[in-house]
């Protein structure tokens, strides 16, 4: 999986957004089949697979998932390289527009089909969209921007290496719990371990920044990075695991043999990426 990440981080663009797609759909069919269950289905044998036909409910996110990102790879191919304003902000409408119509799509269907759907199935569906496809989407618009590839590894930097980071501080000092009834095993020492780790390794790759652009010194930009990364990446994980433990499951999947399914792998990458695509956007032409 680093191979693979790393290979479609160097190549980016089209590979990557083909790659992030295929990943965005199926987390997205992941948590509709949690988030929208049928009526009355409680355990998790009664709720849909990733991979079963979806519920009418997740139609319309199923189809703008994809238009969605062949929408990105337009804007990337028609303002990637010559107008980086332009290509935030009409991918910022992109993203807008198709959530917004995401929302009245699947409400439609929920008022067309009334009663045989609920209320609650209508706000997962459209929950899951921005929960997945949405967020999910910055890992490439990161990669878009200028010095990407540095960037790019900063989302996994403060994801992986703060969640290594954290279980190793954990295993050897913690005492205190973070939050004892949804996730016993973590604690506020491992917790600023995972912090320290993250913010430590981002600086390290603000230094291989520095010697490819020498007159360019973003150690302390990416210090920020590591530090607000891994704090957000540890809630998203946290998240993740909230949702599961009101459903009754275990992980979202099975597609990945020993992680469990997509969003069992992503849940920290979907919550980290926005945050340093905006960081790095806002605050990368100021060094």
């Amino acid at each position: 999986m680093a191979i693979l990440i790393l290979g479609l981080g160097a190549l980016g663009s089209y590979p990557l957004y083909a790659m992030i797609m295929l990943c965005s759909v199926i987390g997205y069919m992941e948590l509709t089949a949690i988030l929208c269950p049928p009526p009355g289905a409680r355990k998790r044998k009664e709720i849909r697979n990733w991979n079963s036909v979806p519920d009418l409910l997740a139609m319309p996110g199923l189809i703008l998932s994809v238009v969605y990102y062949a929408g990105l790879m337009y804007i990337e191919w028609n303002y990637g390289a010559v107008n980086l304003p332009a290509l935030v902000n009409k991918a910022d409408f992109w993203a807008m527009m198709l959530l917004a119509l995401d929302f009245l799509l699947t409400m439609a269907v929920y008022v067309y089909t009334f009663p045989r759907r609920r209320s609650a199935q209508a706000t997962g569906a459209v929950t899951a969209f921005l929960y997945g496809p949405v967020l999910l989407s910055y890992v490439c618009r990161t990669r878009a921007l200028p010095y990407g590839i540095f960037l790019y590894l900063l989302i996994y930097v403060c994801s992986s290496v703060s969640d290594v980071c954290a279980l190793a501080a954990g295993m050897a000092i913690g005492r205190h719990k973070l939050a004892p009834v949804l996730s016993p095993k973590k604690t506020v020492e491992g917790a600023v371990g995972g912090v320290l780790g993250s913010t430590a390794v981002s600086c390290l790759v603000a230094l291989l920044l520095r010697r490819f652009y020498p007159g360019l010194d973003a150690l302390v930009l990416f210090g920020m990075i590591g530090v607000f990364g891994s704090i957000i990446s540890q809630t998203g994980d946290l998240a993740a695991s909230a949702i599961k433990r009101n459903h009754g499951i275990k992980d979202y999947g099975n597609l990945i043999p020993g992680h469990g399914g997509i969003m069992d792998r992503f849940d920290s990458v979907i919550f980290t990426a926005p945050v340093i695509y905006y960081l790095s956007f806002l605050l990368m032409n100021r060094l």
